[in-house]
């Protein structure tokens, strides 16, 4: 029988009483154990979440060919922009569902529908788990028994929810306690939600899940209390300021805050239904439906022991690749250099597991044109009327900027003298795009309160100024021959000083150099 690249035909599956090899779609024989029945692909990505539908774009923007690649996922369904389901999807009316908001909506390309995949010659293989991998015999085995096998894998495994028995408390099969990861999970959560219209939900967790359930609950007309152990919401972004800024936002809308405690137990019917929550400092909330948002932890398990891994991830290289040389990680799962910062991180976002995504592939299809990973941290938000970017790193001092009493205001933070994080509420597009770009260069900062007064000038004349650096060739200033290249330039000049910058670069060399002397 001859095996031809469409690979996912039935006829190419192996059912030999004995050892069979196999010639794969990438022109290897393989060899499957007796009875073993298998399908062979060049490419194969592991995980149905975000990162798996930006991997598949891009594989066909390289030129994937039909019958090639295939994607397989736990979920029932096509990948999809995961947080739909902490927004629209949980919005009273004009709710969002699939599918539309099948990948890749999210960079305003074509939605990635079933049909889509079809027609680009991409199989889909839903609604299975797979139960162990190879990565020496490039073999992925699913619970139905088949075995996958591969030349290159991409995990894009993603994680899962923290349940509350990882932290001695009971409960989480109650009918009205919920989590929120995946959009059977956000399906649950709205029919619960609509049956308790009125009624009282209690929160767990003051982090994204549960700033931004606490928000689509309000508006679902259900009064809210937010419980979490630490002094403030977003404790690993927010400083205490900022966050004062948002908890007040909420409280204006009804939500009450439980801070410096944790759930102890649930109080039950005679039905096994949740009616209140024990707190640890002793209060007592009734509840008619109980929202857990407590962490994630990425799903490593399948290459513990096989891969490297590092900071709870899957550690790969500036090209995202693994420890295995066929083997690539993406998304949360995936531990990565920062070049930013010098060092290794793994970030749970989705910005990060679109453009990870999008890498990985292009530095397997063409890894003499992909350069090195150069990721600037990025998180967002949008609930209520609220929108807030933040970029880099949240080390350092933090300088503030703005009106906290009003609708805009923004930080910055300075470590060992370099602006090295940047976040702004309620901006423009311009003026996100001025934050991003001041972050990345990481600035010279010699005088805090300079910063301050100038507050989103600097940024946006930072920006002025990388623009205009980026259109023009380095300058060279002075009988030395040295070259002036504009990567870290100086805090402190005036807006109109950033108009004259992105007109001439040289005049900005002379005036820098004259700053620095004065200083």
């Amino acid at each position: 029988m001859t095996i031809s690249s469409a690979v996912d035909r039935d006829e190419t599956r192996i059912t030999k009483p004995l050892r069979v090899k196999v010639l794969t779609t990438y022109g290897k024989f393989d060899e499957r154990p007796k009875g073993e029945m298998g399908r062979a692909f060049v490419y194969v990505i592991l995980g149905g979440g975000v990162a798996a539908g930006y991997a598949a774009l891009e594989f066909t923007k390289k030129g994937v060919s039909h019958g090639e690649l295939c994607i397989i996922s736990e979920e029932p369904v096509a990948p999809y922009e995961r947080p739909a389901l902490s927004k629209g999807f949980l919005l009273p009316e004009a709710p969002a569902r699939l599918p539309t908001f099948h990948t890749c909506v999210g960079a305003n390309e074509e939605r990635l529908t079933p049909k889509w995949y079809k027609e680009h010659g991409i199989e889909l293989i839903l609604g299975t788990r797979v139960k162990s991998a190879d990565v020496r015999r490039k073999t992925l085995l699913t619970a139905t028994g088949e075995t996958i096998s591969y030349k290159f894998l991409i995990i894009a495994t993603g994680a899962r929810a923290l349940k509350l028995e990882e932290f001695g408390v009971s409960g989480s099969d109650a009918e009205n306690v919920c989590y929120l990861r995946d959009v059977a999970d956000a399906t649950r959560l709205v029919e619960v939600m609509q049956k308790s219209a009125g009624g009282n939900a209690v929160v767990i967790g003051g982090g994204y899940i549960g700033m931004e359930c606490a928000a689509s609950l309000v508006i679902n007309k259900l009064n809210v209390s937010m419980v979490f152990p630490e002094p403030h919401c977003m404790g690993r972004l927010f400083t205490p300021k900022i966050a004062s800024y948002y908890e007040e936002f909420y409280k204006s809308k009804g939500i009450n805050f439980v801070k410096g405690t944790v759930l102890s137990s649930f109080v039950f019917d005679d039905e096994g239904k949740v009616t209140g929550v024990n707190l640890k400092d002793g209060t007592y909330l009734p509840a008619d439906l109980v929202v857990v948002g407590i962490g994630i932890r990425p799903n490593t398990s399948l290459f513990e022991g096989q891969l490297t891994l590092e900071k709870g991830g899957i550690k790969v290289n500036s090209r995202l690749q693994t420890s295995n040389t066929s083997v690539y990680a993406v998304g949360d799962v995936a531990s990565f250099p920062v070049k930013t910062f010098g060092e290794i991180r793994r970030l749970e976002h989705v910005d990060a597991a679109r453009k990870s995504a999008r890498h990985a592939v292009a530095a397997i299809m063409e890894p003499d044109k992909t350069p090195e990973f150069d990721y600037l941290p990025f998180f967002y938000s949008r609930v209520f009327s609220l929108s807030w970017q933040f970029y880099g790193d949240n080390s350092g001092e933090a300088v503030y900027f703005g009106d906290f009493s009003g609708t805009s205001f923004g930080a910055y933070w300075v470590h060992k003298g370099q602006l090295v994080g940047s976040f702004l509420e309620g901006g423009s597009k311009e003026e996100y795009e001025a934050i991003a770009n001041v972050t990345r260069v990481k600035p010279a900062v010699e005088d805090l309160s300079e910063l301050e007064r100038q507050g989103l000038g600097f940024a946006v004349a930072v920006s002025q100024q990388v623009v205009a650096a980026a259109a023009a060739p380095p300058v060279d200033v002075g009988g030395s021959g040295s070259i002036v290249v504009l990567e870290k330039p100086v805090y402190a000049w005036h807006a109109a000083a950033g108009v004259v910058v992105a007109a001439s670069i040289a005049a900005f060399a002379y005036w820098y150099g004259r700053r620095r002397r004065r200083w």
